[in-house]
């Protein structure tokens, strides 16, 4: 069958339906870059602005896919939803191609935030849009880490038939997941910077002097914290004046009497600043009293190290997440990633879900070195893949990526293609 690839990016729809033996008939994607290397990978040349094509001047096909832009719906974006000016209206023109080819499948896939965006209004918006064009739908949250594959990345996949769904069923979760040393295979690897090094040193004395017969803190650890004492229940920092700020101590203990109100704010945490209500928010608020407890409760072995932890030059690595339970506390056992959350710790069972951002790509603890642009390619399902030299770029254009496995097995169940032998042996690819 013939099938078209809506934002396409690096093409996981493309390999996904082609190893199924179905043909790509037209691809459209904004990115310069992308659109460069989809036409190496694939020999197709992109359309770049889906905005202004003219949907009867589409070639016939039997398949739309797309992973339509997620940043209206997701959670770390503003969640304009369908009114974001920028890239709100793409789910309008992929009803409008649906209108004008009528193929007879689609498979569409998009942040997990959009099944709940906006109290379900959202979702319920898009049903009645496809149903109105006489598709039968459904959709379901998936992640590779369900089908052997150890990344947590959950996504919503939706697909649509205009001859029923009866014959559908979403693909089987596998009992079995593969180990992520399965994927690591570099040569060359990038090295984590000593700086990076040093921020994650410190964090080690933070969590090996903490009371050994307690758990460690599930809750975010704000250093910011240790020693402040603005307001936190009664009202948003933000509204007080600089007058009422003159009795409080901010980010670690500082004393604000006697600054500008610029300084003031200037030392206090950025989130304590960001209200938009009156009041923090109750989860605010209860991290923030767990955090000035954990210090109150460990001042004394904590002092020096908070006072490390005060130089850091980024304000993010004052900020520590540790997602591992009552493992041994040796932070070069895990997955390690610099997030604007914080310094985040992972159990080495699954990687996190790769993102665009390029500061956050995932450091190999015990290897004190980057994933590689191959071994996230791996991860995600590619085969016989270019990607861009520049690491930042070839983990940007994975972050946005579909997991090719997770197509490959819906378009399977859903176009009624049988896969007589699935390879799962791990490829490692040629960058360019």
């Amino acid at each position: 069958m013939r099938f078209i690839d809506l934002f396409a990016g690096i093409g996981g729809f493309h390999q996904a339906l082609e190893s199924l033996g179905h043909t790509c008939v037209f691809a459209s994607e904004k990115k310069e870059n992308l659109a460069k290397l989809y036409f190496k990978n694939y020999g197709i040349e992109v359309n770049r602005n889906i905005r202004r094509i003219n949907p009867y001047e589409i070639p016939d096909h039997e398949i739309l896919c797309g992973g339509f832009p997620c940043q209206p719906f997701s959670k770390a974006g503003n969640q304009k939803g369908l009114f974001d000016p920028n890239n709100g209206s793409f789910f309008d023109i992929i009803v409008e191609i649906l209108r004008v080819k009528q193929p007879n499948y689609f498979i569409l896939e998009n942040v997990r935030n959009l099944e709940s965006h906006d109290e379900y209004r959202t979702w319920n918006y898009i049903l009645e849009r496809l149903e109105e064009l006489g598709y039968s739908v459904d959709k379901k949250v998936m992640s590779p880490h369900q089908y052997n594959i150890p990344q947590h990345r959950e996504r919503l996949f939706i697909v649509g038939s205009r001859s029923g769904l009866d014959h559908f069923n979403w693909p089987l979760e596998e009992k079995k997941t593969l180990s992520i040393h399965n994927f690591l295979n570099e040569s060359n690897p990038k090295l984590v910077e000593e700086e990076k090094l040093k921020v994650i040193d410190v964090w080690q004395e933070f969590i090996s002097v903490l009371p050994k017969n307690k758990k460690l803190p599930g809750f975010p650890i704000w250093a910011t914290e240790f020693g402040a004492t603005y307001p936190v229940k009664e009202i948003a920092t933000n509204r007080l004046s600089s007058a009422e700020l003159d009795s409080f101590k901010g980010s670690f203990g500082i004393e604000l009497k006697g600054l500008s109100l610029k300084d003031k704010h200037n030392n206090l945490p950025p989130y304590s600043l960001n209200s938009k209500t009156e009041r923090f928010p109750n989860w605010k608020i209860r991290y923030i009293e767990q955090n000035r407890k954990l210090y109150e409760e460990n001042k004394t072995v904590l002092d020096p190290i908070v006072s490390k932890i005060k130089e850091f030059p980024i304000f993010s690595w004052q900020k520590f997440e540790w997602n591992c339970g009552e493992l041994p506390r040796d932070l070069y056992k895990y997955i390690i990633q610099f997030r604007a959350s914080g310094v985040r710790i992972k159990n080495n069972d699954f990687f996190p879900s790769l993102v665009t951002v390029s500061t956050q790509i995932p450091i190999i603890g015990w290897q004190k070195r980057y994933l590689s642009p191959a071994e996230g390619a791996a991860i995600q399902s590619f085969e016989k893949l270019y990607l861009p030299e520049n690491l930042g770029s070839s983990f940007g254009a994975l972050g946005n990526a579909v997991n090719v496995k997770l197509v490959r097995l819906i378009a399977n169940n859903l176009l009624n293609v049988d896969i007589q032998h699935e390879n799962t042996n791990i490829k490692y690819l040629e960058i360019i």
